[in-house]
């Protein structure tokens, strides 16, 4: 008698391979699951957020602050095209994404700077220092 070890989701992975084994899934599940990649670093200065967005055009990125809240949004969109002696074929795609940020209170809002190059965004937050918000009231 050979023991084997149950594998509650081996039926499941053989029935999405039966289902989806003649499309590429690793194309479109890049586009329609897109989730950007995040990378946040303190520096002395200021607070750096580098986004990795590939395949996203400068046009297509929205970069706002509200509430202390930075958020960062946009669109990319996948576009494959086949023309064969025998048949054409065109496959479209497309990925929204957001993501958002609490901004600390130390923060020159005024003066935040974002940048896209070779497919990453690179969103740079002055630091400023801290305003003294105590004040001596005199006894008359």
């Amino acid at each position: 008698m050979l023991l084997t070890q149950y594998n509650p989701f081996k039926e499941l992975r053989d029935l999405e391979s039966k289902l989806f084994s003649s499309r590429d899934l690793s194309t479109e599940d890049s586009v329609m699951n897109f989730t950007p990649k995040v990378n946040t670093r303190e520096g002395e200065y200021a607070y750096h957020i580098d986004v990795d967005l590939p395949g996203v055009k400068k046009e297509d990125i929205k970069v706002d602050v509200k509430d202390n809240i930075l958020v960062i949004s946009g669109e990319r969109s996948h576009k494959e095209e086949v023309k064969e002696e025998d048949y054409y074929r065109i496959e479209s795609n497309f990925g929204k994404f957001t993501r958002s940020f609490t901004i600390p209170d130390n923060t020159d809002i005024e003066n935040i700077e974002a940048k896209s190059d070779n497919g990453i965004l690179e969103v740079v937050i002055p630091k400023v220092e801290p305003i003294d918000t105590t004040k001596s009231i005199s006894v008359k």
